[in-house]
């Protein structure tokens, strides 16, 4: 997959070297209660939607248009279950990257969940009790996300 072009051109200046990337990562939970979950191209594992912000992209609306791209699900994005960071990350071609993580909880709207890009190799919805082996941390932002609304998690 791709990554956005104005990293392309970060990448033609400082080369390899760690780049800080906004990220965001969706919660999006269906009226039954599953959470949509997808399978990432780039390592096989299931995950959360995520992805990285545009310039000047509110996080939210990044994360909705993000959940669309990958899965065809409209989302709304409801609130800040935690922020955080994860990585550093270092890739085949030798790019290392670390991430400030936000994370929403989200609702179903519309949409069938299907592959819609080439992100993922499968999508779909899964209740609590079924949830597939995950990406590190996505289980616990899972939990979090499920949990009675209260004030968002951040790590000391």
């Amino acid at each position: 997959m791709p990554a956005p072009d104005y990293i392309l051109n970060i990448r033609k200046k400082v080369g390899n070297d760690l780049l800080w990337l906004p990220g965001v990562r969706g919660v999006v939970v269906d009226d039954a209660g599953r959470v949509l979950l997808a399978q990432r191209s780039d390592n096989g594992q299931w995950a959360l939607v995520s992805g990285i912000l545009e310039p000047g992209e509110e996080p939210a609306r990044g994360l909705v248009r993000e959940i669309f791209e990958e899965t065809a699900v409209v989302a709304e994005a409801m609130h800040v279950v935690s922020v955080g960071t994860v990585g550093p990350f270092s890739y085949p071609n030798g790019d290392v990257c670390e991430f400030l993580d936000i994370v929403f909880r989200c609702r179903y709207v519309s949409g069938t969940a299907r592959v819609n890009d080439d992100e993922s190799l499968a999508v779909g919805w899964f209740g609590p009790a079924e949830l597939p082996e995950l990406m590190p941390g996505h289980l616990t932002s899972i939990r979090r996300a499920l949990e009675p609304l209260g004030p968002a998690h951040f790590e000391p």
